[in-house]
């Protein structure tokens, strides 16, 4: 019965992969040297066969497994349309050039991070698509040489991990050089910033330890100083290094990990009561617009995550939204909705907005549109988020700024 049960199954799967050929839309020959056997396929809409090869034929297919027969010429590029669509679900680079180097397929995921237009860039040489010259281009190298490379790793301006394969003509010419690369650019700039953060974090500690020993031997001073130094100390001096201490201490709070004291807590309470009531508060003061919206969809949901460290994230932002005002008064409003199993909330101003060209840093470290900021709030604003499984994004023109917060959400306390 087992075996009767296994040669089903094989039936079934050469049953499958025949169909499979059947339906590919270009004629072909695969040779398996090993076995002596090949599968050709002499038209598009006929079956395919399993051919014995002889001696001379295994040696003239020895670098060629794969051939396309002259019949399929014409229509292999319905070839690489099919499987265009399916290659710009791959997450990796792939690119597809003829003999003389012509891109004929370019997935978006190549012209994503080369910064071009897929469709503009079919056509045109390789060269113009990587912007590296002629004799560093390896998959131009197998379209010369007809040696195909396997994890070779590239470290040009590009560094990340090449694989080519060649797929030939039945008269032995090159049809097509296909190129696959691992692009690990972001990787290798992710780990630089590690380092710098490292090596930052060090540098942050030692400073802070003789701002803490000058701020005591300040102290000691101020106490038998005359009025006048002594109001030096406790408007300048003392005050300015504690700024200090401040900004280290923001600074670390990106640099390294922080432990979170979490617990369940309910959005809407802690919107409209922890939150709301400081905020309006400060709204009354200041005469703003201030509103809280909470979507029907978000009643009843919770965050797993610590409310003192959350507030902070929205006196941030309340700060920078009440710093970027124009003449119109100023409207502040958040809202929460539930989108499938994320929570968002988003937090709008009617500000003067933020620049394009600013829009893209506004959370890098030290990065400010202000001459008195640190350049230091949105990147702790975005760690604490972060810190908290969710993640922060902003828009922005000339109508105002929104912030976008993504977190898990849990139906009840648990």
């Amino acid at each position: 019965m087992k075996i009767d049960n296994e040669l089903e199954t094989l039936r079934k799967e050469n049953q499958l992969l025949k169909e499979l050929i059947t339906q590919w839309p270009t004629a072909f020959t695969y040779v398996n040297p090993e076995l002596e056997l090949a599968v050709c396929k002499e038209k598009a809409d006929l079956p395919p066969s399993i051919q014995k090869m002889t001696s001379a034929q295994l040696t003239a297919h020895t670098n060629q497994r794969l051939c396309l027969s002259s019949s399929a010429i014409d229509s292999f590029h319905h070839t690489e349309a099919f499987l265009s669509d399916i290659f710009d679900l791959v997450a990796h680079h792939v690119v597809f050039i003829d003999e003389a180097g012509i891109v004929t397929l370019c997935n978006l995921q190549a012209a994503k991070d080369h910064g071009v237009n897929r469709d503009e860039i079919i056509g045109r040489h390789l060269r113009e698509l990587v912007c590296i010259p002629d004799d560093q281009l390896l998959t131009l190298e197998t379209a010369r040489t007809g040696i195909e490379f396997i994890d070779r790793e590239v470290l040009d301006k590009n560094y990340g991990i090449l694989n080519t394969k060649i797929l030939w003509n039945s008269d032995g010419s090159i049809k097509r050089v296909i190129g696959t690369f691992y692009f690990l650019n972001a990787i290798k700039e992710a780990e630089k910033q590690a380092i710098a953060g490292r090596i930052a974090a060090g540098i942050a500690h030692e400073i802070r330890n003789p701002l803490t020993t000058v701020r005591g031997f300040l102290q000691v001073l101020q106490a038998s100083a005359d009025p006048e130094t002594k109001s030096l100390f406790q408007t300048i001096l003392i005050p300015e290094i504690d700024r200090a201490n401040k900004i280290i201490s923001d600074f670390l709070s990106i640099a390294k990990p922080a432990e979170i004291r979490s617990e369940h807590f309910e959005v809407k309470e802690f919107l409209l009561n922890h939150l709301g009531r400081i905020l309006e508060s400060e709204s009354l003061l200041y005469s703003i617009e201030f509103q809280v919206k909470i979507d029907p969809t978000a009643e009843g949901i919770y965050i797993l995550g610590n409310k003192d460290e959350l507030l902070q994230v929205f006196l941030n932002l309340f700060q920078n939204s009440f710093q970027a005002k124009n003449t119109d008064p100023l409207r502040i409003h958040i809202s929460c909705t539930r989108q499938e199993n994320r929570l968002q909330i988003s937090f709008s101003d009617n500000g003067k907005g933020i620049i394009p060209s600013a829009l893209h840093h506004i959370f890098d470290p030290f990065f400010s549109t202000k001459d008195s900021g640190t350049g230091l709030g949105l990147s702790v604003s975005k760690k604490i988020v972060e810190n908290h499984k969710g993640t922060m994004t902003a828009s922005s023109d000339e109508n105002g700024t929104i912030f976008y917060l993504d977190f898990p959400v849990w139906e009840e306390q648990r």
